[in-house]
């Protein structure tokens, strides 16, 4: 898939965008790069190639380096509501901004 200039200007209407013929011409180049790069990943036959619930799946040796989940930091709730204009009942009170 190639975009043309004339299309990139029709992509550029549709989202409300002004742009340059330099801009345009960049755009699309970038735009066919980036197709280009789609076109080769799926001339790639993955035929009998499982999906992965995660990329470091195939490697046995690699763990997940993932903290437990725990706390770590202390519950400063009101050192850190000293500063605010209004709190009530531990919550932060703010203006109301949808009428």
């Amino acid at each position: 898939m190639s975009l043309t200039l004339s299309d990139i200007g029709r992509i550029a209407n549709l989202a409300r965008l002004e742009l340059t013929d330099a801009r345009s011409e960049t755009l699309r180049v970038q735009l066919n790069g980036f197709f280009d790069v789609v076109e080769q990943m799926n001339a790639v036959d993955t035929a009998g190639v499982e999906p992965l619930a995660h990329p470091t799946a195939v490697i046995d040796h690699v763990s997940l380096r993932l903290r437990p989940d725990v706390a770590s930091e202390p519950n400063d709730r009101e050192a850190n509501q000293k500063s605010a204009p209004a709190v009530e009942r531990g919550l932060f009170l703010v203006p109301k901004v949808i009428e």
